[in-house]
């Protein structure tokens, strides 16, 4: 599966993490829904930080499709309320 973070890039992420990323977005969906944006912006960058530790970068030359795409670690709670899914930023 291929992930894109937007701003940053993309990374190459085994289907096997979904379980432990799904964790991490039902707390963020949590989060975007009561409006706590501390706990929203803690839990964002701790999605992203587990996306980029488990992920291995895609070469910005490749021409590969994104399966998922995340926002930026600056997004506002608003734009990621945007972005989010009934299963919120990660299917599953």
């Amino acid at each position: 599966m291929i992930v894109r973070i937007m701003g940053e890039g993309q990374v190459r992420l085994a289907g096997s993490h979904l379980t432990e990323l799904n964790r991490l977005d039902d707390e963020l969906l949590a989060e975007v829904e009561s409006g706590d944006d501390s706990a929203f912006r803690r839990t964002l960058q701790a999605l992203l930080d587990k996306v980029r530790d488990l992920g291995t970068p895609v070469p910005d030359d490749s021409l590969a499709p994104s399966d998922l795409i995340l926002p930026s670690p600056d997004a506002t709670l608003d734009e990621v309320r945007e972005m989010l899914g009934d299963d919120g930023l990660i299917p599953g």
